[in-house]
């Protein structure tokens, strides 16, 4: 049974994802890609509503391992060791295989190009497929992510062993536990809807969130290496927005991201941290809104 009327599948390859979309579909798309671990219910639909209220068709969903799209548990999850040192033998996947699955669901809803957004990982994933995709994404915004260089958008020490520790499966120690890191990483300069954090929460423990998913997907990030040579690739007119007081992905990495792709814009946020606090919603719609505009601007021979 559906936990949302609006909550649709699709099959891309071996794994089967879990999405949902919100305007007219006649309308250009925005597909939004959220991070490691994080189901698309972190897109809040009133989110969702202020972008289809510029003008987009707003797709969301589930990455795989993740939510209700397919957990791929006949894979192995990464050891402690493997994580800290960053050497992973078998990754059950990449951020490219996660870029195709994106690329999949473009292809399942009949869009040949979007206007990608992607948060945290999914910011990586977004940049991924702009890289080796080109004709699939118009224009590109890039949250609070890195290029997955070793020195720049690395994690303040005290945050990293938060997401090294198997969370509670009990639902109330589990919602503590998150309420708990997102009091760490969260935005410090914008008051926290609790209430909100924890209705969002319990809806995510609910619909399936495992260590053991997140585990495999903080490998393939790791797996995945430096991607600054690929960003050098893209030329969809890209936006990289950061929060300043970002913990969990230092700064620094939003500043390597827009240096590594040629003709970005970086938008660093006074007071944000690692979320998307709903008082800075109508700044990002609007600074998505005026991404895509760029995309519109071009010649078509350059946008092909």
């Amino acid at each position: 049974m559906l936990d949302h009327p609006n909550e649709s599948f699709c099959r891309v390859g071996d794994v089967e994802l879990c999405f949902e979309t919100f305007g007219d579909p006649g309308q250009p798309t925005v597909l939004l890609i959220m991070g490691l671990g994080t189901q698309m219910l972190a897109w809040h639909p009133e989110f969702c509503d202020l972008l289809v209220q510029r003008g987009f068709h707003v797709v969301r969903f589930d990455n795989r391992d993740c939510g209700h799209s397919t957990h791929l548990d006949q894979f192995r999850p990464p050891t402690l060791t493997e994580l800290v040192t960053r050497r992973i033998k078998e990754p059950a996947y990449t951020l490219d295989d996660m870029a195709q699955d994106a690329a999949g669901l473009l292809d399942n809803l009949g869009v040949d190009a979007a206007h990608v957004v992607g948060a945290s990982m999914g910011g990586m994933i977004a940049q991924t497929l702009a890289a080796r995709s080109p004709s699939r994404v118009l224009s590109l915004v890039s949250i609070m992510s890195n290029t997955g260089s070793r020195v720049t958008g690395q994690p303040a020490p005290r945050v990293w062993p938060l997401f090294l520790r198997q969370p509670p499966r009990d639902r109330e120690a589990y919602i503590e536990r998150m309420v708990h890191t997102f009091g760490i990483v969260g935005s410090p300069g914008y008051e926290r809807d609790e209430e909100a954090l924890r209705a969002l929460l319990a809806m995510s423990h609910d619909r399936g969130s495992t260590f053991a998913g997140t585990s495999r997907q903080l490998a393939a990030i790791l797996a995945s290496g430096n991607r600054v040579k690929a960003l050098r690739t893209i030329r969809a007119p890209t936006l990289v927005i950061h929060g300043a007081a970002d913990r969990l992905v230092s700064p620094s990495g939003g500043r390597a991201t827009a240096s590594a792709i040629a003709g970005a814009n970086l938008l660093l946020l006074a007071g944000m941290g690692h979320d998307l606090p709903r008082q800075l919603w109508p700044v990002l719609v609007s600074a998505i809104a005026d991404n895509a505009e760029r995309a519109a601007e071009r010649p078509a021979a350059v946008r092909s």
